[in-house]
């Protein structure tokens, strides 16, 4: 047992506050869920890829990739909303 030594081990890396704040977004309580289509799927991908984006700058690639998958799958969304029409 070694008594006196610190270890950083449990220390989490501090992200800065703007990168939070940039992307919250304010959700009322009795919002409506958007209708499924192609143009909520557009908008939904690039607001993904610029949270991404975003990340990436920071150098949270963890967090860019989260939200790059997200952004793949409003795109499949929208490819599959164009081959239904």
């Amino acid at each position: 047992m070694q008594h006196g030594r610190k270890t950083n081990m449990n220390r989490r890396q501090q992200r800065p506050a703007a990168s939070f704040a940039a992307r919250s977004k304010p959700w009322s309580s009795n919002a409506t869920r958007p209708e499924p289509g192609s143009h909520n799927a557009q908008r939904n991908y690039q607001r993904y890829l610029e949270l991404a984006r975003a990340e990436a700058l920071t150098g949270n690639t963890v967090g860019a990739e989260n939200y790059y998958q997200h952004a793949e799958h409003y795109f499949r969304s929208m490819s599959s909303d164009r081959g239904a029409t």
